[in-house]
Formats: structure tokens, sequence, C-alpha cells
């Protein structure tokens, strides 16, 4: 996600220095003008507006506040854009440290895949400081044509992780009554084509609905079932700090466990259909083309 985001911020015509953590990935944008620093650090000294993209909360306190950090080059009064999906309370906590280090930071996930990124429809929701959403909300929406703020540090995040326990029930419930018609002697094309023309159809479900069928399974899972699985701890675990039960995103979040329990979590998280088609003994797990 992060190597298109930037991608998407060259093409606009900005200078954009980058790092990335795995050296040598990111040739292809330095071809496109990206320039390339040897640390986070030098990326935060050469840019008033930084953007962070990675995996986890670790490592999102490593890039920031880590040996070579961003907080380590931060020009005074820059605005950092944290985009992974993180901790809430853990993001309020780094909003603080940049906050004394001169700078202002923004949790700002996206809502989306690589290709709603890639067709220019990202969604963008924004926690903190309003002013600072006002500067940068003109390369926000280079990204995505759609951004909101939600609200003070860390709301943004509390959505995105709403939305993420919602994709993954909803991709759930898809996948066990596809398998149930399937069952019952329907083609399983049939069914996802008439699921998909029906009222409980969804723009998420119009994408990742046909990775179900023979062959379609993308070579590059979008979300594989550890990352979304590890975002749904997050909310879970949210949920039960605010005494809030989610008993839906409870009972879809074990599927996925189920999924990695049948080696399967390299896969995008569409994936949990094998599981039901185990559930129901619709034979035995599939070899899984990839376009």
């Amino acid at each position: 996600m992060g190597s298109r985001i930037a991608a998407r911020l060259l093409a606009a015509g900005n200078d954009v220095h980058g790092w990335n953590r795995t050296p040598g990935k990111a040739g292809e944008l330095v071809a496109s003008g990206l320039v390339e620093e040897d640390s986070a650090a030098s990326v935060a000294r050469a840019a008033d507006v930084v953007f962070s993209v990675v995996t986890d909360t670790a490592a999102v306190e490593e890039v920031l506040a880590g040996p070579g950090g961003v907080l380590e080059g931060l020009r005074p009064g820059a605005v950092v854009v944290e985009m992974s999906t993180i901790d809430p309370a853990a993001s309020v906590a780094l909003a603080s440290e940049v906050a004394a280090s001169g700078g202002v930071m923004l949790d700002a996930p996206v809502s989306g895949s690589i290709a709603t990124l890639e067709a220019g429809q990202l969604s963008i929701m924004v926690g903190g400081d309003e002013a600072a959403y006002e500067r940068v909300r003109p390369f926000l929406l280079q990204i995505g044509p759609k951004v909101m703020r939600i609200g003070d540090n860390g709301q943004a995040l509390l959505v995105k992780l709403a939305v993420n326990n919602t994709l993954v029930a909803e991709m759930v419930a898809f996948c066990e009554n596809v398998a149930m018609a399937e069952k019952g002697g329907v083609r399983r094309e049939a069914a996802v084509e008439a699921l998909l023309q029906s009222v409980v159809s969804s723009p998420m479900l119009q994408y990742r609905g046909p990775f179900i069928l023979e062959g379609n399974m993308p070579a590059e899972a979008w979300s594989n079932v550890d990352l979304q699985q590890k975002d749904m701890t997050l909310g879970l675990a949210t949920g039960k700090r605010l005494a809030t039960p989610l008993p839906t995103s409870t009972a879809a979040n074990e599927l996925l466990t189920a999924a990695r329990g049948m080696g399967l979590e390299q896969y995008d998280f569409s994936v949990v259909y094998e599981v039901f088609r185990a559930l129901n003994g619709l034979g035995g797990r599939r070899e899984l083309g990839q376009s």
C-alpha cells in the first residue's frame, strides 16, 4: 500500500523522498522520481509532511521513535501522517511524542484495497488537529477522493477497526451462504453471481466475491489472513477495553483462525470459503489457482 501511495504523490507532481525498511524495494519508485533516503530520520529532515505506512504497532513505534526514526529528523512544525492500522491508544501516545518533538501527528488509516487505491477510489479517515488536517488535506486528496476528518487523535483508527471488523463479518457471511447453496446443488458460479446482483452486494463483495471461484485467487494477496486477523485482534481488544460486545466480529475472527489452521494464512482472507467447503464436506482442500 505504501509504495502505491508514494506513486500517486509522485504522479501528482510532488517532490517525494522515501525510505523502506526492506532495502531495494523502492527501485521502481526511484525510477519515477523518488529520492531514496537512508533512514526515516533522513526523510523527515527533507520534508514538511511525512507519511508513514507500515505493518503494525511495533513497526510504527520503531519507524517513528526508534533509532534513526522520524523523530530524530523531524522539522519544527512538520506534520506526520501515520496511515498504518494500529492500536488507537498507542497512536495517541505516539502523537504526544511527536508533539513533544515540535511536530503534529495525524492518524490517517485508509479504507480500501490496492485495487481501490489504483482506481483512485481510496477512502481516508483522519484523526487529530484540525489545522494540521486542513494543511495536508490537498495531499490526501491526491491519494484518494474520499477524505474525512473523524475527530481527535486515535478516533480515525477506531473507525478503521470498525470497518475491518465489518469487512470480515461480511465476507464470512457471503462465503457460508454460497457454501450452503453449493451443498444444495447450486453451481457455485451461479450462487456468486446471484448474490452479487442482489441487495446484499457491496463494493467489497463485488471485487472480492469472485475470488472464491476456481482460478480466481489473486497471486498477491490484497490482505492476507494473517494481516486481516491482526486488524481484527486490535478491533476485538478495543471492544474489550471499551466494554463493547462484538459477538459477530468475534465469530468471524474464528473463521480466520480456522483458515490459519488449514495453512491458508498467506492467501487473501476471502479464502475462508475453503473453511466452509471443509465444514460442509464439499471435498478436500482445492489447489487454489491464481490469476
